[in-house]
């Protein structure tokens, strides 16, 4: 039988599908046309949107019917038609939905102000009318989108209580979170929550793209008396020589439904703008993120674990930590190809500048390049320098990356940089599935127990790996008590030292040193010099975990070329060095698309 979306929520965040106008707007169907009746006069269209969909992961397909009542269908002299419409939308996304996805019947406002120009007692007969004819068709529940005034939500869900049809209300928050009406999010929703009858959830659509809506649910989502569904737009438009870009790729918009997850919220869709793509990756970001379910078994009565090798001789990285003596690291990525001569004349360089690590990140962005366990051997043999390798949960199992510790340590290489690392992106690779058996924390106790002698067998490791565990943390993540909560984690996890995404505002790095000071754990500043203006854009919209204030993009932007800019992007960094110094452990320096001459200025600074 088919699980209802109560049961389904229970479980797992639930994935709604994307906007239905944007579609149909794309597909030569133009605003001089109805789109609601399309689902009677071209439903194969209507039907491949849905299938299209369902294809990207959606758990629920919303019919194409949000403006099917009696006033806004009147401007197109279909008013009498509003149950035939509603029926034919609700039974196209029914037989696309099959019994195994949920069908959502999308009712928006009714186009006439409450009160002026309609009474009560109209907008109930209209709503009902609607929420009838959409029962009749098939689907589960109501799903009210994009209202901003209250009253005629209250009314909705007055309508929706006395059909007994379950619903979802949503409601359409602008950028200072208030509705249109001028009402904050908890007045908005109270009406509906205080109600006999209130919605199964709490929904927030339209209005404002993801990262704006985040900023905006900071507060409620944790509190939420309601589960919670988020479907923000595909973002802004931001003016890019002269030119209006939208920024919200499918990935950056993924990376900001995971965050909406990591909040609180259990639903996630896309409103205006967004497209199956959109959908495609946020759904396999975010059921990926709740595969992580592995437990780590106990060890054997019969082994008891060793005392492990002390810190400060596992490697001279960490033999600097323990001494409280200041670090360095430069990222240096592998190549896409397999000749790493250049990759290791890079590291000699910084060798011979005083560097103490090369860190070497593994399949950044999700890209598949020469294998990093590989790169970081052939570095610390033939440059000369320690290596500091990235370990992710993405492209192994538990299996798996239990071999690639014991690797690591019959290599030799024993400082790691343990990460859960990024979901599979759209781009070389869309069909790459990720396996996140574990997170960064499970991966932690795994190679932690390695170092006590016991693998994830409880079988005895003879000798015990001598790892140095290193995590990585968040200073500017919105749920900062949670980022905390999970540095603590890893710490107990065995991690003894943590690198940051990249830091542009000291207050928010020093913030989070602050709430971390009862930590057992050095803490290590990531710093990633701005190339260019365009950099810099890229980095604050579509990386994940990097924000970069207004007055910084504010000094890149006034750069007149191409050289001032990678001057201004060094001078920012070298400020950023100089403001923290003294409250962290020591700095790791992304080289900027390899240039590792800049990496270098910013160290011997």
């Amino acid at each position: 039988m088919k699980k209802g979306l109560l049961e389904i929520l229970a479980g797992r965040p639930v994935i709604f599908d994307g906007a239905m106008g944007t579609e149909l707007y794309s597909r030569n169907h133009f605003i001089n046309v109805c789109f609601e009746e399309l689902s009677e006069s071209n439903p194969d269209c209507v039907r491949r949107i849905h299938r299209e969909n369902r294809q990207a992961g959606a758990d629920v397909l919303t019919t194409n019917s949000f403006g099917a009542n009696r006033f806004k269908l009147a401007e197109f002299l279909l008013a009498d038609r509003v149950g035939s419409i509603a029926r034919s939308a609700a039974a196209i996304a029914r037989d696309e939905a099959g019994d195994e996805l949920l069908v959502a019947g999308s009712i928006g406002p009714l186009g006439k102000k409450v009160g002026p120009d309609i009474s009560d007692e109209e907008a109930l007969e209209a709503f009902t009318e609607a929420i009838l004819a959409l029962e009749e068709g098939g689907v589960d529940f109501i799903i009210f989108e994009t209202f901003s005034r209250r009253n005629e939500l209250a009314l909705a869900a007055r309508a929706a209580a006395m059909t007994g049809v379950p619903y979802i209300g949503c409601m359409a928050f602008g950028e200072r979170n208030i509705s249109r009406s001028g009402d904050s999010i908890e007045d908005s929703f109270r009406p509906l929550v205080e109600s006999r009858h209130p919605p199964m959830m709490l929904g927030f659509n339209c209005a404002v793209g993801p990262k704006q809506m985040l900023e905006n649910l900071e507060t409620f989502l944790p509190s939420s008396p309601l589960p919670v569904l988020v479907m923000p737009n595909a973002g802004y438009p931001q003016i890019v020589r002269d030119r209006m870009i939208y920024m919200c790729t499918p990935e950056y918009f993924a990376s900001y439904a995971r965050r909406f997850v990591e909040i609180g919220a259990r639903g996630i869709g896309g409103c205006c703008g967004t497209k199956p793509e959109h959908i495609s990756e946020a759904a396999k970001s975010i059921k990926s993120l709740h595969r992580i379910k592995i437990e780590i078994p106990a060890a054997g009565r019969t082994i008891s674990p060793v005392d492990p090798v002390p810190a400060a001789e596992r490697s001279l990285f960490g033999a600097r930590l323990c001494r409280g003596e200041w670090v360095t690291s430069v990222e240096i990525t592998p190549p896409l190809g397999y000749d790493l001569s250049a990759v290791i004349e890079k590291a000699g360089k910084c060798r011979l500048h005083g560097v103490d690590s090369i860190n070497i990140p593994d399949g950044p962005r999700a890209s598949s390049r020469v294998s990093p366990l590989i790169t970081a051997e052939r570095i610390q043999r033939e440059a000369g320098i320690e290596a500091v390798l990235h370990l992710t949960c993405r492209d192994r199992n538990i299996i798996g990356m239990q071999s690639d510790l014991l690797g690591c340590a019959a290599a030799g290489i024993n400082n790691l940089l343990i990460v859960t690392g990024d979901p599979p992106k759209l781009g070389d690779y869309p069909h790459a599935t990720a396996v996140f058996d574990l997170d960064s924390i499970g991966l932690s106790r795994i190679a932690d127990r390695l170092n006590h002698g016991i693998d994830i067998g409880g079988k005895s490791v003879k000798p015990p790996t001598g790892f140095l565990i290193g995590v990585g943390a968040d200073p500017t993540h919105l749920d900062q008590q949670r980022e905390i909560s999970r540095l603590r984690l890893k710490a107990e996890a065995g991690a003894s030292f943590c690198i940051t995404q990249p830091v542009y505002d000291a207050d928010a790095l020093f913030r989070f040193l602050d709430s971390a000071r009862d930590i057992p754990i050095k803490i290590i500043a990531g710093v990633w010099p701005l190339a260019s203006l365009q950099n810099a854009r890229f980095l604050k919209n579509e990386v994940p975990g990097v924000t970069i204030p207004d007055r910084i993009m504010s000094r890149m932007e006034k750069a007149a070329s191409k050289e001032a800019a990678r001057e201004e992007g060094i001078a920012i960094a070298r400020e950023i060095v100089d403001l923290i110094r003294g409250g962290v452990s020591g700095i790791q320096i992304s080289a900027p698309f390899g240039n590792v001459e800049t990496a270098l200025r910013i160290i011997s600074s």
